[in-house]
């Protein structure tokens, strides 16, 4: 498995847009469309925010994360994110979305952050498992979520 930029791999933003729109979009209601979750997926860097990363093996993409200024519209101070940690169901379980997270905090320290955020509805869990502190509980227009951060 190789983890590397989506800027570097243009034909996979279609199905890296795809995945986070039925993964995160679509569930919430929100009004956003495919196409413009693929523009946005369209103009990431490798140097500053917003940044995707992706997860290959043998070609074929497993997962994808992104490094956000914000991901919280009520938490404008905190920054930058962690957001949109997915693996593919088939490849869940052996350490994808780990080695995703590992490779976003090497990207934050190389670019000078000294912490990163993200938000979680469900995973508390697995987040304190991985030395992030919990911050607060908040509440999102949709959900209540939980507000992680890792000092780098």
């Amino acid at each position: 498995m190789k983890i590397d930029y989506l800027v570097n791999h243009p034909e996979k933003i279609e199905e890296v847009s795809r995945m986070i729109y039925e993964a995160f979009v679509v569930p919430t209601g929100s009004e956003r469309t495919m196409e413009e979750v693929k523009k946005y997926f369209s103009s990431t860097y490798k140097e500053q925010l917003p940044i995707t990363l992706i997860a290959l093996d043998e070609g074929e993409c497993i997962g994808t994360v992104s490094l956000f200024e914000n991901d919280l519209i009520n938490r404008k101070t905190y920054k930058p994110w962690l957001a949109s940690l997915y693996t593919i169901p088939k490849h869940r379980g052996c350490g994808v979305g780990g080695k995703l997270v590992d490779k976003t905090v090497e990207v934050c320290k190389k670019l000078k952050f000294d912490q990163i955020f993200l938000r979680t509805e469900s995973a508390s869990d697995y987040y304190e498992s991985r030395g992030w502190t919990f911050v607060e509980t908040v509440e999102d227009h949709v959900d209540t979520v939980d507000v992680f951060k890792v000092h780098l």
